[in-house]
């Protein structure tokens, strides 16, 4: 996700069509960071789409690991963080890759009693 804004950002200042002031994305998000981060989503989605017919426990146990590993991510480069727009995406990637397994989120949290968009609440820490 982050790859794309970066590149954009560059097509648009090679075009004339944006300063180098208002080029931030790559500065925000170093390549270290965003591989880290890369690592942990396909780690996530490669786990999930391993699991036949999931537990709610080996469903929410991944959930866990993901937000677990994207804090550590977070932690570990101090001078860059999530900004609001990037963890709603995240929280949207982890949202899209349990439904493409075929899990009932709305079932599943229903069964939890939290809201969907409460599903990483209780590990996040970004």
């Amino acid at each position: 996700m982050w790859r794309e804004h970066v590149a954009e950002e560059i097509a648009e200042r090679a075009a004339g069509l944006r300063s180098v002031k208002d080029t931030n994305f790559a500065a925000l998000y170093p390549e270290p960071f965003v591989v880290a981060t890369e690592r942990v989503l396909m780690s996530f989605e490669d786990e999930v789409h391993g699991i036949d017919s999931p537990s709610d426990e080996e469903v929410f146990a991944a959930i866990q690991k993901v937000v677990e590993g994207l804090n550590a991510v977070d932690a570990a480069h101090d001078d860059h963080d999530y900004e609001t727009i990037e963890r709603e995406e995240l929280c949207e990637f982890i949202d899209d890759v349990l439904s493409e397994a075929g899990i009932d989120l709305d079932a599943l949290t229903a069964r939890r009693g939290i809201k969907r968009f409460e599903i990483t609440d209780e590990w996040r820490e970004w």
